[in-house]
């Protein structure tokens, strides 16, 4: 199973203090709007997420169609046989994509531990 692309997004308190303390380890904007509170940095491969005042947790981001660059990928698979796929594996999701649409959506789920899991495609 073929998640795409990882990141982790932050559920920070002072969204200038930690993008300075990312720069700081090599980190360099990729993306986002430091107004609206949020931003996506990267060093090399890894991509984190830094996001002031939006959600309650950190949370682990899988982009179907995406690679680490946010460049679309000739094939990958729809978020929504994801879905599918991990239904009838008995996996409890939090929130499901409308499986009557294409295109852009999203489901969520948690790991045994409560940490919230994001599958969003914006193909």
């Amino acid at each position: 199973m073929q998640l795409g692309n990882f990141s982790v997004s932050l559920n920070v308190k002072d969204i200038q203090a930690s993008k300075q303390f990312y720069e700081a380890l090599g980190f360099s904007v990729f993306g986002g709007d430091i107004d609206q509170n949020w931003l996506i940095l990267k060093n090399g491969n890894a991509t984190i997420g830094l996001f002031q005042g939006m959600f309650d947790k950190n949370i682990l981001t899988f982009n179907p169609g995406w690679n680490s660059n946010a460049e679309a990928l000739d094939s990958f698979t729809d978020v929504r046989e994801l879905q599918n796929q991990l239904k009838k594996k008995g996996i409890k999701l939090d929130l499901e994509a409308n499986e009557k649409t294409t295109g852009p959506a999203s489901f969520m789920l948690n790991d045994p531990d409560g940490n919230p899991i994001l599958i969003d495609q914006h193909l």
